[in-house]
């Protein structure tokens, strides 16, 4: 699991009354359940604005672990790498899979039953069949021509 998620000193339920946007940085990070599907290549049809899923990971994501090999770099190593903070979950949420916990507490919605911060469980997520962990090749074993050959139904 993510080693930069420290979940073990935070109020209890602090996502229920805490706004996104008044969350410390110890918060904000809690709630990444850890699932790597924000790490995800991801295709949007030009038309209709339609994203799909691939299973093509970022470069910088360890696919047994489920997290970034070098998260406090992660944005000077990959350029369209997305850090997601309060102040820009407005215009990414969309992107964001939809059991994901900024999309869903900036939606006015409730975290999964499997989100770590309820079970207390960082495996969770893992556990529930939540997670990418293992089912990901790295984006450059593909050729971006051949993207489409990798799009997967589910993560979303």
């Amino acid at each position: 699991m993510s080693e930069h998620i420290k979940r073990g000193q935070l109020a209890k339920n602090f996502w229920r009354t805490t706004d996104l946007a008044d969350m410390s940085k110890a918060e904000w990070e809690a709630l990444c359940d850890g699932c790597g599907k924000c790490c995800l290549l991801k295709l949007e049809d030009e038309d209709s604005g339609d994203l799909a899923y691939t299973n093509i990971a970022c470069r910088l994501f360890d696919d047994k672990t489920c997290s970034c090999g070098n998260y406090p770099l992660r944005k000077q190593m990959v350029a369209g790498c997305v850090v997601l903070t309060p102040e820009n979950i407005e215009r990414n949420a969309h992107w964001m899979p939809s059991t994901c916990a900024y999309r869903l507490l900036h939606e006015g919605k409730r975290l999964p039953p499997w989100h770590p911060l309820l079970t207390g469980d960082p495996a969770s997520t893992a556990q529930s069949g939540n997670s990418v962990a293992g089912q990901t090749v790295p984006e450059y074993d593909v050729e971006e021509e051949d993207y489409e050959d990798y799009i997967v139904e589910g993560f979303q």
